[in-house]
């Protein structure tokens, strides 16, 4: 075990690379009106460039999780680093938007190889079973304020700075964690007999690259049918081919049978309930507040950091029960608490502002239980040899729940907009294809512009609930299946294993 001071620094440092990870996967929420502005992108691009960073990371992080397990953990994590930073400078100063959709792939590249490494790190550092559900706790509450924290930086800098400053802000932060990745993380034992297949990488990426390209071309208005069914055909395919290439694969990138321990699949299940629910309600909140109540971004991000001020005692506070509560009371539980708290901010949006943040506050406290022991039951239900694989399954469920709400629902609260505004007589039928360009027509035209504006932002509002109404549905979802999964994981009931079995 690593000396008292040295592996609490082993936390820092692979906090600090958490940290600008899941910063980068909201940062442009409250950023994307201006990028899309500044850059003359469309809809569909501005929601690929935020898509494209959890979507990529997501292809990827089956494959360098095992990479870690072949090479060690420290150097994909060292690696990892450069190609972030790298990437940061590169999106910068992008010229234009298909150049910056590029960028925020190579940033998931880095980013998809630290992922797995931080968690791995910490499996092996931390060897004491309390400690190390505290050590993943605090992790966990890394990414929700990393993840909250996003949408205030970019409205901060976007008041003072051009948009290219809410990537250059990664900079000292990956210099400082690479040196302290050279100096504290152990060198863990790699095990080169275990072959890396970069073929179900390939797989795994074509696979949600077809569902994130069929779900947007179904919610597209008017909907390409013909496109979204070749899409998902592709995503069926690659993923069938994956799952019969790893029955064949005598070291398999998955392990399909770890996923018969129930609070393996909770934890997986239970970590991407809860980024989307995070997710969708931090993108068209942000959105919402900018385009029909004339928030600033940095007021905006200021709003959604609501679900951090939640999030963070009830994620250290579930890390520090956990051996006593068991996981039921924490997923289970901590997921009905967040679908009473989006029910109460749907109902504060015709209330006040203060019901909506206490409603999102209320989100935030459910979800940040969830999100801390989620973490602690797939960790802690794989075998040690196994922490890469276990680290690259529990990152997967996060960015997989991120990517299906960006895509999801910011293509389904664009498709409702379209299909449910009444605009008045004369209107030009631009004014449909979103809120923004509707806005901007109505300032342009002094005599029918107020009644365009009114319009849309009733159009928009309705949309907006019925987003929000949506991720209810899918925390309750996410309610009754993870408490079945984990009904002998109730207090004093034994949450972990040490193997899949």
């Amino acid at each position: 075990m690593a000396t008292d001071n040295r592996r609490w620094k082993v936390l820092v440092t692979v906090a600090a690379a958490l940290l600008l990870i899941t910063l980068d996967n909201s940062v442009l929420y409250t950023a994307l009106p201006t990028l899309v502005r500044e850059l003359g992108a469309s809809n569909s691009q501005g929601l690929w460039i935020i898509n494209a960073y959890p979507l990529v990371m997501a292809g990827l992080l089956l494959g360098a999780g095992t990479l870690g397990d072949r090479i060690g953990h420290r150097q994909m994590f060292l690696g990892g680093l450069l190609i972030f930073g790298l990437a940061s400078v590169l999106a910068a100063f992008a010229p234009s938007a298909p150049l910056l959709i590029g960028a925020r792939g190579l940033l998931a590249v880095g980013a998809a190889a630290m992922m797995p490494a931080t968690l791995a790190l910490i499996r092996i550092t931390f060897e004491d079973q309390r400690e190390r559900n505290m050590a993943i706790a605090i992790w966990g509450s890394i990414s929700i304020v990393g993840s909250a924290l996003g949408p205030i930086a970019g409205g901060l800098l976007l008041e003072h700075f051009w948009w290219g400053s809410v990537f250059l802000i990664n900079v000292p932060v990956v210099i400082a964690a690479f040196a302290g990745a050279l100096v504290f993380t152990p060198h863990s034992l790699p095990d080169a007999s275990r072959p890396w297949d970069l073929l179900s990488s390939v797989q795994v990426l074509v696979a949600l690259s077809g569902l994130v390209f069929a779900i947007k071309e179904a919610a597209h208005a008017p909907p390409s049918w013909f496109t979204a069914g070749a899409a998902l055909a592709v995503a069926l395919a690659a993923s069938l081919l994956f799952a019969r290439r790893q029955a064949r694969l005598a070291y398999p990138l998955l392990d399909f049978a770890i996923f018969r321990n129930p609070a393996f699949l909770a934890g997986v299940l239970a970590a991407a309930f809860a980024m989307f629910a995070v997710g969708g309600v931090q993108l068209i909140t942000t959105q919402r507040f900018q385009l029909v109540a004339d928030f600033s971004p940095l007021q905006a991000g200021l709003l959604v950091s609501s679900l951090a001020i939640g999030a963070l005692p009830s994620a250290l506070i579930g890390g520090a029960v956990l051996h006593r509560s068991g996981l039921l009371a924490l997923i289970g539980g901590g997921m009905l608490v967040a679908l009473l708290g989006v029910l109460l901010t749907i109902a504060g949006l015709d209330a006040s502002l203060g019901w909506m943040i206490a409603g999102l506050v209320l989100t935030g406290f459910g979800l940040g239980a969830v999100m801390s022991v989620a973490s602690s039951a797939i960790v802690g239900n794989a075998p040690a040899q196994r922490a890469g694989m276990a680290s690259s399954v529990e990152e997967v469920s996060y960015e997989f729940g991120s990517l299906i709400a960006v895509a999801l629902l910011g293509s389904l609260l664009a498709v409702l907009y379209s299909a449910g505004v009444e605009l008045p007589a004369g209107a030009p039928q631009a004014a449909r294809e979103g809120l923004a360009q509707a806005l901007a027509l109505a300032s342009e035209d002094s005599v029918s512009g107020p009644a365009i504006a009114q319009a849309a932002a009733r159009a928009f509002d309705r949309s907006y609930l019925a987003v929000m109404s949506v991720i209810a549905g899918v925390l309750l979802v996410g309610t009754l299946v993870t408490a079945w999964l984990l009904r002998r994981h109730g207090p004093g009931s034994e949450s972990f294993s040490t193997s899949a079995d």
